[in-house]
């Protein structure tokens, strides 16, 4: 019986949603500002869903973006509320969130799929900003959707200064196999990480497909590793300081099918499995019905 991390789904996106609200470039943190009780109860539902490890509504809510999209004064208080609405999440629910860990959220900087121009120094200082916030009241970090190596070596220093473990996931191009957004090569990005004591190494927020044929560069890997897909049809309307309603969602991508996919990357040696924007509750608890019928043991990470 072989140890998987099911990660929670697309939180951003399913908080958005459930808001009804006109999109704001500030995406869920928007929400979380006029309606905090939505973040709780989406962590809520992906925790009831099967997922033991879930990620801070905090996506969104670097300076960076605060500067350019709201007021940089926001960026404690949101950090904590954040940080108050997993807590709360998890502390509710009793007995049934045994063993669920909260993750800190370390994105990339500037917005998702793009590249930050500024030196390493400036991209590592912003990243301590966030990770010092959040290192006091979370279990693991993730750094998720990194575009790029140079983005990827900042944060994961900045985490790593928290003696917490951490997990680093890239988002693919979904137009040239086997590299980044950036376009360095994923052989790249591993050598240029190889020195870092990570805890897990990740594909996510590029289609099913593109992780799939991405695995295939971290099966050597001696860390656990694994993917969380998205469900859009296309991100690359998607700009800094724009909005989520460019983009739209697949319908060929329902529960059953997500699953196939994180269940062939499961078998082929992923550790690490769970779901990024338009994946949602339902898809998460269908994935951890399939890990338990084929005999997979569901935990948190050690």
């Amino acid at each position: 019986m072989r140890d998987i991390l099911l990660l929670d789904g697309g939180l951003g996106q399913e908080i958005f949603q459930r808001a009804g609200k006109p999109a704001h470039p500030l995406w869920s943190a928007r929400v979380m500002m006029d309606n905090p009780e939505i973040v709780k109860e989406v962590h809520q539902d992906f925790i009831k869903a099967g997922a033991k490890i879930i990620t801070v509504n905090s996506y969104s809510c670097t300076p960076t973006r605060l500067l350019r999209d709201g007021q940089l004064q926001w960026f404690e208080r949101l950090q904590q509320l954040a940080l108050k609405m997993a807590s709360e999440a998890r502390d509710e629910l009793g007995a049934l969130a045994e063993n669920v860990q909260i993750a800190g959220c370390l994105p990339p900087l500037i917005g998702s799929y793009t590249t930050d121009e500024r030196s390493f120094q400036e991209l590592k200082e912003e990243y301590r900003q966030i990770s010092t916030i959040q290192a006091a009241e979370v279990d693991i970090f993730i750094i998720e959707t990194i575009s790029n190596i140079k983005e990827a070596r900042a944060a994961t220093e900045a985490a790593l200064e928290s003696r917490k473990p951490v997990i680093l996931s890239f988002t693919l191009s979904d137009k040239i196999p086997h590299v980044l957004r950036s376009g360095e090569t994923i052989e790249e990005a591993l050598d240029a990480i190889s020195d870092y004591p990570l805890s897990g190494l990740s594909f996510n927020c590029s289609f099913p497909e593109t992780i799939s044929q991405g695995m295939k560069a971290v099966q050597h890997l001696k860390i656990p590793y694994g993917g969380y897909a998205n469900g859009f049809t296309s991100v690359e309307e998607l700009k800094p300081g724009g909005t989520v309603n460019v983009l739209s969602a697949r319908e060929d991508l329902d529960e059953k099918k997500y699953a196939h996919y994180a269940m062939d990357w499961v078998r082929s040696g992923a550790a690490i499995v769970g779901g990024c924007c338009e994946v949602g509750p339902s898809y998460i608890k269908y994935l951890q019905n399939e890990l338990l019928k084929q005999n997979y043991h569901i935990v948190s990470l050690k």
